[in-house]
């Protein structure tokens, strides 16, 4: 058959789970196909040398990734390819693959002279990697008071013509299809499937927005039937601290309550309907921290400043900021100090690349454990100068101190070049396995969330009875980060996040008929611009990570996978029409409420 993939989640009895229930409730949801939505297009320049080797300028989101690609598809060693990512002008997942790399390489190869090579946004449109469109089943069995006792799930994902990210966007769907809730019983299955369409990839938090859809939309459906509050509905079945995962993993820095009750009380849940066509929506959810290894350089300069070689990319999040506050925070210094050096395959360590939410996290722990090697080599040099242990002395205002003496870091340091060659350290950062119950799961390349972050979001808007237009007067996100690194750029992610959110619940969507992509342009592919944008506010949550510097979590990827099913929501809060296929455009509302007018009639 077609089925690329599927992935299983099986917890207790489901079938009993059912039989306990007072009602089981079963719903279909569609989500449509979207482009990440990235401004810069796919570029790169690629140029040879009389050796050799060739040298790529792009703008992916993961160089050494590239550079075992194009060995491959170039027939030579990874040693004769050097990838420098310059800075990356938006990416969300699009930009995880080769892309244009290769054709550069061969253009370049054939004509003897540098190339470049940039897509359009036809070609982004008609052949990118965008995020997969979605069929949803889910059935739900409750109590009379509220109690989810079982659940059983299908999503399938429209995957293309080829395997691309489906195994993998698949298997995360399953844990979020489960939700941040605690359900004893359940079955859920994630297949991804091919179809004869671009081959579908990655976009930030892959399978997020849509499995939290159906699950957050069916979460009010049922609250509704059960004459019960949707923010106490959810309360009462939501995860604490210590609960287990839906695949046996046990929770910890579990800020989820917190989250909903802020959210909730920023948009004035208590007057949830204010007034005809005026609604409040919720929706709430979980993700994870993505693993992989990041390698730092961190090098004390004769000046005193500090050096950061990283092979992370910069690709807008300021993830190399946090990772650069996490040095200076370290060694006592000025974050102006710290200068950073990144993406560049023949000049810096190994990092498993811009991706998952994952940059801060893991170059921050990286830039961690090359400190405390820095630290030892510091204070083993300082302590030859001072005449004490290096256990007595300790890092403060850029330099190394004792008993009312001190040493600056650049001193140390040009002592350092003289003496043994300098002040620098190696740090290497991969995150620890999770724990998980291997007898839950069946296929699956996902089966637990690392350090998983708790949302939620709240939504205050209104709905004209005649054209279906929706207008958002208050979108609240309350987000549990772990610990706030850079808490200026947490909050534009997260403004940054929503408004990619908002884009696939009001309007944006892939259309495809007879194998043709019938809206290839930015006219009739309809992105959200500033000018559509409501104002965001950003309430920030801070319950550590057992793993993260300091405690944080990754911050990237979540604020994108709640505004369709918080937008659903208020927008059945404000008219009594469940819209359960994306995108909800003003059309589907204008004809959903006039097949309902017409009906009453």
């Amino acid at each position: 058959g077609n089925v690329c993939n599927r992935a299983r989640i099986v917890v207790g009895d489901v079938e009993r789970g059912f039989e306990e229930a007072d009602r089981v409730f079963e719903h279909r949801f569609r989500t449509g196909m979207v482009h990440q939505g990235y401004t810069e297009p796919r570029a790169a320049v690629a140029s040879w040398d009389s050796s050799g080797q060739v040298t790529v300028w792009s703008n992916t989101q993961l160089p050494f990734e590239v550079q075992n690609t194009l060995a491959e598809i170039l027939r030579i060693p990874p040693s004769k390819i050097r990838v420098v990512v310059p800075g990356i002008g938006g990416g969300f997942g699009g930009k995880l693959r080769v892309g244009v790399e290769h054709v550069a390489a061969f253009l370049a190869r054939k004509s003897g002279r540098p190339v470049k090579v940039v897509t359009t946004s036809e070609e982004e449109l008609t052949a990118a990697y965008p995020r997969q469109g979605t069929l949803v089943e889910l059935k739900t069995g409750v109590t009379r008071d509220g109690r989810i006792t079982a659940k059983a799930g299908r999503i399938w994902f429209d995957t293309g013509a080829f395997a691309g990210s489906g195994p993998g966007v698949a298997s995360v769907a399953t844990l979020v299809l489960a939700g941040p809730y605690r359900i004893p019983n359940l079955c859920l299955e994630g297949f991804a499937v091919y179809t004869n369409k671009t081959n579908c990839g990655s976009f930030r938090a892959p399978s997020g927005p849509q499995a939290n859809f159906a699950v957050e939309s069916q979460m009010d459906i049922i609250a509704d039937a059960l004459a019960l509050d949707p923010l106490e509905f959810r309360l009462k079945n939501i995860v604490h601290e210590g609960d287990e995962g839906p695949t046996g993993q046990v929770l910890h820095g579990v800020g989820l309550e917190e989250c909903l009750v802020k959210a909730a009380a920023a948009i004035g849940w208590a007057d949830r309907r204010p007034g005809p066509g005026r609604g409040k929506g919720l929706a709430c959810g979980w993700w994870t921290t993505t693993g992989g290894s990041s390698g730092v350089y961190v090098k004390i300069n004769p000046d005193g400043t500090v050096a950061l070689n990283t092979g992370a990319a910069e690709i807008g999040t300021a993830a190399l900021t946090g990772a650069a506050q996490v040095l200076a925070q370290e060694l006592s210094i000025d974050l102006a100090d710290v200068i950073v050096t990144s993406a560049d395959t023949f000049s810096t360590p190994f990092d498993f690349g811009a991706q998952g939410s994952r940059t801060a996290f893991a170059v921050g722990n990286a830039c961690r454990v090359a400190v405390d090697d820095l630290k030892r080599q510091l204070f083993a040099l300082a302590a030859t100068q001072l005449g004490v242990e290096p256990e007595a002395l300790a890092l403060a205002d850029k330099h190394v101190v004792a008993d009312g003496r001190r040493l600056s870091l650049a001193d140390l340091a040009r002592l350092s070049q003289q003496t043994g060659g300098g002040l620098i350290a190696h740090g290497t950062f991969i995150a620890p396995p999770t724990p998980y119950d291997t007898k839950r799961v069946e296929g699956h390349v996902y089966p637990a969330f690392h350090s998983p972050s708790f949302h939620a979001h709240a939504v205050d808007l209104s709905v004209d009875p005649e054209t279906g237009e929706i207008t958002i007067h208050r979108y609240v996100v309350a987000q549990d980060v772990g610990f706030a690194l850079n808490p200026v750029a947490i909050e534009g992610q997260i403004e940054g996040g929503v408004a990619q959110g908002l884009g696939q619940a009001l309007s944006e969507e892939i259309v495809y008929e007879g194998g043709r992509v019938l809206n290839p342009n930015l006219t009739d592919y309809k992105m959200p611009t500033t000018l559509d944008m409501p104002r965001v506010d950003s309430i920030l949550v801070q319950h550590p990570s057992l793993v993260g510097p300091y405690g944080a979590k990754g911050v990237g990827e979540p604020p994108n996978i709640e505004p369709p099913a918080a937008v659903a929501n208020a927008v059945a809060a404000a008219t009594g029409l469940r819209i359960t296929s994306l995108p909800i455009t003003a059309e589907k509302i204008a004809l959903g409420l006039a097949d309902a007018g017409a009906t009453r009639a």
